[in-house]
């Protein structure tokens, strides 16, 4: 069973549809990321599954459980947390720095060690970087870390379920390097999915989101 699956959504801005049943789903240990140019229905796709806006048809479920219409609050409280684009980091400190002031609130000292090296596992660019000064860090590298600081937070609510991650992200060569699969948005429908490689093949994705020329 999926940890988060959201089927035949349509979302609506007044009149404007924003979302034309869109269905994806994401493995429990799963790294899927979204893509789509300006307008594509990602900002809306994650406010949906925020619980800020809901859907005029469709289901989100996260781990078994039936989301739709369920408060913002109760959706963090259930194991869902956003990164904000905006890239939250200490920037004047190193990466390690930055994940362990990321576990600020937590008392199991001796579990956050692991915990970090889950967060490595998941990004090995982290790890390559740990002694880096975050300010320096290219922008994908910045997001990844700003991802890894909130799984340094809610990791013990979500290690039973193993670490997932559904990225919404604008910078190709992220997406490229860490997704094992992604799912391509244009005009509010799902037009794409699957492997990095075979997305980045697809007509479809060249001509509405890569451009041409790529």
């Amino acid at each position: 069973m999926a940890l988060l699956e959201f089927e035949g959504v349509d979302a609506f801005y007044g009149r404007i549809q924003a979302l034309r049943k869109v269905s994806i789903s994401v493995e429990k240990g799963e790294v899927v990321a979204l893509i789509g140019s300006n307008g594509a229905g990602k900002t809306t796709t994650l406010r949906t599954i925020s619980g800020l806006m809901h859907p005029t048809n469709g289901t989100v479920m996260f781990d078994g459980r039936d989301i739709t219409h369920t408060r913002p609050s109760r959706i963090v409280e259930l194991g869902i947390s956003q990164s904000p684009e905006g890239r939250r980091l200490f920037p004047r400190m190193s990466v390690v720095d930055n994940l362990f002031m990321g576990a600020y609130s937590r008392n199991d000292r001796p579990g956050i060690a692991s915990d970090m090296e889950r967060v490595f596992t998941l990004f090995p660019r982290l790890l390559e970087r740990r002694t880096q000064i975050a300010g320096t860090l290219s922008g994908g590298e910045q997001q990844m870390l700003a991802m890894g600081l909130e799984l340094m937070a809610l990791v013990k609510k979500i290690l039973a379920r193993g670490i997932t991650v559904f990225l919404i992200e604008h910078d190709m060569k992220v997406v490229m390097g860490i997704s094992e699969r992604i799912v391509v948005l244009d005009h509010g429908e799902k037009i794409a999915e699957g492997p990095p490689d075979e997305v980045r093949k697809d007509p479809r994705v060249i001509e509405a989101y890569l451009g041409k020329s790529a």
